[in-house]
C-alpha cells in the first residue's frame, strides 16, 4: 500500500479556513511589536539627544498597541482552539460510528488500540493545531519583515540575523527526520499496550485460574518500560531541538548588541548605508533582534507537536485505507421481512474479488458450505446474513433482492453464530436476548447450556466481559448457540459451530443446530467438520477462485 504523502494536510482540510484565520491574526499580532519598538526606540534616542520626549502621547500610543496585539492574540487562541476542539470530536465520532459500523473485523486493531486512538491520540492533534501551524506561517512573515526592517537601517545588522537565522531551519528539520520516527514508534506503543491491557484483564479469571499473575505482570512491566523509554526518547528531541536553538539565537542577539554598541560608542564605522548609526535606529535594531528569532523558536518548540500529529495522521490514514465496509441498514429494530426463508446467491463477487458459486436455499432446508479455508465459507455467510453486500451479482433473501433498504428486516428473521466468541459488557441475559422477545430457558436447553449458567455466580445477571472471561471455549460457544436460537429464528447461520470443540460439546452444539432445523428453520452452517456436514441435507463445495 502506497503511503500517503501528506496524511496530516489532507487530516486538517475540514478545519482549515478557521486555522488560517487564527494563523493570520496571530501574525497580525506579531506584526504590531516593530511599532512598539519604534515608539520605545523614539523615546529613549530623544532621552539622549536631550530633545524633549513628549512621554504622555507615546506611552498612551504604547499602550494601545498593546491593547490591539493582546487582543489579535487573543483572538487568534480562540481561532486555533476552536479548530482543534471541531476537528477533534470530529474524528472521535467519526471512529466510533465506524466502530459502530463495521462489517467485520478489519485492520484497525483491538478494543484497546481503538479506545488509545480516540481518547489519547487525537489529542496529540491538538499542540499541532494551536501551536505549530499557527507558529509555521509567523517564521514565514515575521523574520523576513525584521530582517527588511534591519537591512534598511543598517547592513551589518542585517548581515547578522542573516547568517544565524538559517542554521535554526536546518538544524531543526535535521532534527525532524528523528523526531517523526520515535513520535511513530511512540503512538504504536500506546496502541499495543492499551491492546494487551485490555487483553489481560478480559481473561482475568483465567489467569487466576492458571496461576500465571507473575508472568502477566511482568510481561505488562516490560511493556509498560518499553513505553517508557519511547517517551523519553521523544522527550529528549525535544529539549535537544530547543537547547540548540536557544544557543542560536541567543548568539545572534549578542552579536547585534556588540555591533550596536560599538557603533554608537564611535568604536566601529561600518555597517551602515553611509551615515552614522543614530541612537533611535540601535534601540530598534536591539528591541528588534529577539523578535527575529522568536517565531522560529516557537516553531522549534512545537516541533515535536508535529512529530505526534504526523504520527497520528499516518495511523488514521491506515486505518481508513484499511476500513472495512460499513454495516449494510442503520442497524434498527424493524419489522421481519416478509415472504419465504429461502436464500440465492446469483453471480456474486466479494469485496476483496472472490467469485462465489450460485446457490439456492429452500426453506427449512440445511446446506452445509465446505472447502478449504479462504475459499469463502464466511464470506458466504455475511453475505446471506445482510452484514455485507457483493461488489457484483445479486443476493436474494425472501423472494427480494437484498439491500441497504431491507437489510435491517432481513436481519430480524436470522439467528447468527459467529466462529469467534464475543460478548458485551452487559448481563449474561442482555447477551442472549439483544433486546428481543422469546423464551431464554428453550434457546438454553437448545444449545445444553442451562447448566452452565447454573454454576455462574448470578446465573443471568453474570457479567462475562467481551471474551467470556470464566467460561470454557466450549461453553462460550454453547451461550452463542443459545444467542443464534434465542426467538426461534427462521434462519440460523453458524459460522464453523464445532470448531476446536472436544467430541461431546460439538455434538451437543450439533443437535442444538440440527433440532432448530427440524422445527422447520433454514440452517447454513460453514464446517470443516465432516460429521456435521454429513448430517445436513446438502453440502455446498466452495473453491475460492478470484
Amino acid at each position: 500500500m502506497r503511503r500517503d504523502p501528506d496524511p496530516l494536510a489532507r487530516l486538517v482540510q475540514p478545519v482549515s479556513r478557521v486555522l488560517r484565520q487564527g494563523s493570520a491574526l496571530t501574525v497580525l499580532s506579531g506584526l504590531v511589536w516593530p511599532a512598539q519598538a519604534a515608539l520605545v526606540a523614539t523615546a529613549f534616542g530623544r532621552l539622549v539627544a536631550g530633545q524633549p520626549v513628549g512621554i504622555g502621547g507615546l506611552a498612551a500610543a504604547y499602550v494601545v498597541l498593546g491593547l490591539v496585539r493582546a487582543w489579535l492574540g487573543m483572538a487568534a487562541d480562540r481561532k486555533a482552539q476552536a479548530a482543534a476542539e471541531t476537528l477533534t470530536a470530529g474524528l472521535r465520532a467519526e471512529i466510533v460510528a465506524g466502530e459502530a459500523a463495521r462489517s467485520g473485523a478489519g485492520a484497525a486493531g483491538g478494543a484497546g488500540a481503538v479506545a488509545a486512538l480516540a481518547a489519547e491520540k487525537l489529542e496529540a492533534l491538538v499542540p499541532w493545531l494551536t501551536r505549530y501551524a499557527p507558529a509555521r506561517l509567523r517564521v514565514a512573515v515575521l523574520p523576513p519583515v525584521i530582517l527588511a526592517l534591519s537591512l534598511w537601517f543598517s547592513w551589518a545588522a542585517g548581515l547578522v540575523l542573516l547568517i544565524s537565522g538559517p542554521l535554526i531551519p536546518v538544524f531543526m528539520a535535521l532534527v525532524g527526520l528523528a523526531a517523526r520516527e520515535t513520535s511513530e514508534r511512540q503512538m504504536a506503543r500506546i496502541g499495543s499496550l492499551n491492546d494487551l491491557l485490555v487483553d489481560r484483564l478480559s481473561a482475568l479469571a483465567d489467569i487466576r485460574l492458571l496461576g500465571a499473575g507473575d508472568a502477566v505482570a511482568r510481561d505488562f512491566a516490560t511493556q509498560a518500560g518499553g513505553l517508557r523509554r519511547d517517551t523519553m526518547a521523544v522527550l529528549r528531541l525535544a529539549f535537544l531541538s530547543s537547547t540548540v536553538l536557544e544557543l542560536f539565537a541567543a548568539v545572534g542577539v549578542a552579536m547585534m548588541a556588540v555591533w550596536v554598541g560599538f557603533s554608537l560608542l564611535g568604536v566601529v564605522s561600518f555597517g551602515t548605508w553611509g551615515a552614522p548609526l543614530a541612537p533611535e535606529a540601535g534601540i530598534f535594531l536591539l528591541l528588534l533582534a529577539p523578535d527575529f528569532y522568536q517565531p522560529m523558536r516557537d516553531l522549534a518548540a512545537a516541533w515535536h507537536d508535529k512529530a505526534a500529529a504526523e504520527a497520528v495522521a499516518a495511523e488514521l490514514a491506515a486505518r481508513a485505507a484499511t476500513q472495512t465496509p460499513s454495516l449494510p441498514g442503520r442497524g434498527e429494530r424493524v419489522a421481519p421481512l416478509a415472504g419465504p426463508a429461502s436464500i440465492t446467491l446469483a453471480g456474486c463477487r466479494a469485496a476483496h474479488g472472490l467469485r462465489l458459486p450460485d446457490m439456492a436455499i429452500a426453506p427449512g432446508e440445511a446446506v452445509a458450505l465446505v472447502g478449504p479455508s479462504g475459499a469463502g465459507k464466511t464470506t458466504v455467510l455475511r453475505l446471506m446474513a445482510g452484514l455485507s453486500l457483493p461488489c457484483d451479482g445479486e443476493v436474494r433473501v425472501a423472494g427480494q433482492t437484498l439491500t441497504s433498504d431491507n437489510a435491517d428486516a432481513w436481519r430480524a428473521r436470522i439467528g447468527w453464530m459467529p466462529q469467534s466468541v464475543h460478548f458485551l459488557n452487559a448481563s449474561l441475559r442482555a447477551n442472549l436476548t439483544l433486546g428481543r422477545a422469546g423464551d431464554v430457558a428453550a434457546a438454553l436447553a437448545g444449545s445444553a447450556a442451562a447448566g452452565v449458567v447454573t454454576r455462574l455466580p448470578g446465573g443471568l445477571t453474570a457479567r462475562l466481559g467481551e471474551t467470556g472471561g470464566g467460561l470454557s471455549g466450549g461453553e462460550a460457544r454453547r451461550m452463542t448457540l443459545a444467542r443464534a436460537l434465542h426467538g426461534a429464528p427462521d434462519v440460523i447461520l453458524a459460522d464453523e459451530p464445532t470448531a476446536d470443540l472436544d467430541a461431546g460439546t460439538a455434538g451437543a452444539v450439533a443437535e442444538g443446530l440440527l433440532a432448530a432445523n427440524r422445527r422447520g428453520a433454514t440452517l447454513v452452517v460453514a464446517t470443516h467438520d465432516r460429521n456435521l456436514a454429513a448430517r445436513m441435507d446438502r453440502i455446498i463445495r466452495l473453491e475460492g477462485t478470484a
